[in-house]
């Protein structure tokens, strides 16, 4: 197997166009690509060229001789994909389609509001037209979104893709408006005015809530507050209470996995990253020695993804322990075959530990002034209409903690004087159109899935709707007194 994707890679599908034998999968247009976790390198198409090495921005990609013990799993990883999708029927070829061209050649410009992976990965596909200019806005003095704020300081690959960012600003056409809020500082009907279409790539900023009792208990937070205090978010410098031995965290996604881990670190490893400096400082001082990952369902149901469980089980410094609720955990994929040996474990002491729990439901959040601890209620699997589901049983048990944090997943908010689905927490739209000059991309449109490069083939989509708005005589022009456009160093703020 020449070379190997490894860790969660961006998935934006640069590997995938640099190959020259099309053995990169799932690629865009196939089956899965906007759902998968990653993507895999058939080992029986490899040529060994290098081409997807050099293409990716994260730094994914190695040779197989070069990997790590820790890194030894994604072998079987890309191994299953093939199994189950050998794409025997697939081209030799990367094949491209010819670049669109608009019918007009007039100037065209373009408001994007939301500076993260969406709405960029939406300018770098509007400025593959050289008649469009690209103005983005973003309340925050800093761009990237979440690929800043969001993705885990000790992940530095993964923020590597802030320099193909910084790659898109750098083209002609493409300037920068930050610290500036639309809503507040400029309304979604002056942008109307003053530009041919605007793209609203704002993410879903806003965490779901448990809804349980004491959940408004000093002490219970979110754990998307955390991850921006740790990253230097402005909006969260209210730093956690870490004088206490063990945290809870309600959720088993990938963020969950982030937050446990950077708890339990050993601060001088962290001080190499980019974590917030006041942050390092008071983990520094934290008394935490263990965090616990709450899922109501089984091992199987984990909503983690195989990389970042992968990444988890390698820690060399912190126990990592699975307690399986009493489900036997089958050994049918990576992932399974991981927390059977995750299950496996005995903690050592003197270590930090975090322990993945499951089939366990938050019932209330205890303490008469600050959280004390988190009553839980064991669960039991069942299936409905061939779907593995949680119901309660009548056991229960208090699981000491001095703070929660729930991590259920994000909603997007609402926006001024824009539809809003709130059941759905987006704004309404049809393939990113709300109507000829409005448009949406991101979470705002889909809702909170995917990873970053998700970002590009949804952004691809949306732009399609706006060109095509164009060429049919849809979008009306500027009005007479927008400002001119202006070129790319105007206005930036980095």
């Amino acid at each position: 197997m020449p070379h190997v994707v490894t860790q969660s890679c961006c998935a934006d599908a640069s590997c995938v166009l640099a190959c020259p034998v099309n053995c990169i999968h799932p690629a865009p247009g196939e089956p899965g690509f906007a759902e998968a976790e990653m993507v895999f390198i058939d080992p029986g198409s490899c040529v060994d060229c290098g081409a997807c090495v050099t293409a990716c921005p994260v730094g994914a990609i190695k040779p197989h001789t070069k990997l790590t013990a820790a890194e030894e799993p994604f072998l079987a990883l890309n191994g299953e994909y093939f199994v189950a999708e050998p794409h025997a029927d697939r081209t030799p070829l990367a094949l491209v389609p010819p670049q669109r061209r608009l019918t007009s050649r007039a100037p065209v410009r373009v408001a994007i509001v939301g500076a993260g992976p969406a709405g960029l990965y939406a300018a770098d596909e509007l400025l593959k037209h050289p008649e469009v200019s690209v103005d983005v806005f973003d309340r925050l003095p800093t761009p990237h979104g979440l690929a800043r704020h969001g993705v885990a300081p000790d992940h530095q690959t993964t923020r590597q893709v802030a320099d193909l960012f910084t790659a898109i600003a750098d083209q002609p056409g493409f300037t920068y408006r930050l610290g500036v809020e639309v809503g507040r500082d400029i309304s979604f009907a002056d942008l109307s005015e003053r530009y041919h279409g605007v793209i609203v790539a704002v993410g879903a900023s806003a965490d779901k809530r448990l809804g349980i009792e004491g959940e408004d208990l000093p002490g219970s937070t979110s754990a998307t507050d955390v991850v921006g205090w740790y990253n230097g978010h402005p909006d969260h410098r209210i730093a956690p209470d870490l004088d206490c031995e063990r945290v809870v965290v309600v959720g088993n996604g990938n963020v969950a996995l982030d937050v446990a881990r950077i708890l339990t670190t050993d601060p001088d490893m962290l001080a190499g990253t980019d974590i917030d400096l006041d942050a390092l400082a008071a983990l520094d001082s934290s008394r935490v020695r263990e965090v616990v990952v709450l899922g109501r369902r089984g091992p199987a149901q984990a909503a983690f993804t195989t990389p970042e469980l992968i990444g988890l089980a390698a820690l060399d410094d912190v126990d990592v322990l699975v307690e399986d609720g009493g489900v036997a955990i089958e050994s049918t994929t990576t992932a399974t075959k991981v927390l059977a040996e995750l299950a496996s474990r005995r903690p050592r002491p003197g270590r930090r530990r975090i322990v993945l729990r499951f089939c366990a439901q938050p019932e209330r959040i205890l303490g008469p002034d600050r959280v004390t601890g988190l009553e839980v209620r064991r669960t039991r699997l069942v299936t409905v209409d061939g779907a593995v589901t949680a119901e309660p049983t009548g056991e229960t048990e208090v699981i000491e903690a001095g703070l929660v944090l729930r991590s259920v997943g994000y909603r997007g908010r609402p926006l001024p004087d824009l539809p809003f689905d709130e059941a759905r927490g987006i704004v309404p739209n049809q393939s990113g159109r709300v109507r000829p000059g409005l448009y949406v991309t991101g979470w705002i449109k889909r809702g909170p899935t995917g990873f970053i490069g998700t970002n590009k083939t949804c952004a691809a989509e949306t732009v399609a709707q706006l060109l095509d708005d164009l060429d049919a005589g849809e979008i009306r022009s500027v009005g007479a007194f927008a400002t001119p456009p202006r070129r790319k160093r105007a206005f930036v703020r980095r």
